[in-house]
């Protein structure tokens, strides 16, 4: 009887583990979705900008622009804030000052409505079908101003009992998907050189991961200004598809 005892209740245990692993699993594959309602499909990080003068021509060209924005651009930035974020949200200050820092990270005004708009939606949509305490002190004591979507993110994810490496890849990764998305409706790709960019930069995404884990705010940057300066071109395209 002891026996079946401890047998029940290992068993339960690992039940229950598996359980609380489910859940957490589901909640990052939701959140990193691209049905998820943040508007990323509305922003193209100045990819528009880089189809439009000619730059981007094929599906190599998007996945080596998007691998640019990921290793050395706005996209390396917001995986190194999500890592501090995340390792800050249970101490409310230093978790709002770097919340401030990737508010205020952007080299242009695009790439911050971007963000911002993103966190907005994110922190609105997530606390009220993924509600947690820790969301909601962050809402009220931040108020109206302006949130950064890895910040918000990383938040959601370290509230919610979900690993830090796990989610920094699933961020990488919805990062690419949504720009390689943007790639194929703007070059014009098929459906399947977008996955043939994607599944390229799948090799990329493990080794810019490590690298934001170890890095400090320190050295904290960017290195591409043609990514910035294609963000700042598109402010003034005459017609645009895209936000950014």
């Amino acid at each position: 009887m002891m026996a079946m005892a401890i047998i029940m209740g290992t068993t339960t245990t690992i039940i229950t583990t598996t359980m609380l692993a489910d859940a957490a699993f589901h909640r990052l594959l939701a959140w990193t979705s691209p049905s998820y309602p943040v508007g990323s499909f509305t922003y193209s990080h100045g990819l528009e900008t880089a189809v439009e003068d000619g730059r981007v021509r094929t599906a190599a060209h998007v996945a080596a622009y998007v691998e640019a924005v990921l290793a050395r651009g706005g996209g390396c930035v917001d995986a190194v804030l999500f890592v501090h974020a995340y390792r800050a949200a249970s101490d409310a200050a230093a978790f709002d000052d770097i919340a401030e820092l990737a508010s205020a990270f952007r080299g242009s005004s695009e790439t911050a409505l971007e963000s911002r708009q993103q966190g907005g939606s994110f922190l609105s949509v997530t606390r009220k079908a993924w509600p947690h305490a820790d969301l909601d002190a962050f809402a009220a004591r931040w108020g109206d101003r302006p949130m950064a979507h890895a910040a918000v993110m990383a938040l959601a994810c370290a509230a919610h009992a979900i690993p830090l490496e796990p989610a920094l890849h699933a961020w990488l990764h919805a990062t690419a998907a949504n720009l390689v998305s943007a790639g194929v409706r703007l070059v014009p790709l098929g459906q399947t050189d977008g996955q043939l960019a994607l599944a390229a930069l799948s090799h990329a995404i493990p080794p810019i991961a490590a690298k934001a884990l170890v890095t400090s705010l320190d050295d904290l940057g960017t290195a591409a200004p043609e990514l910035e300066l294609a963000s700042l071109a598109h402010e003034t395209l005459y017609t645009r598809l895209f936000r950014s």
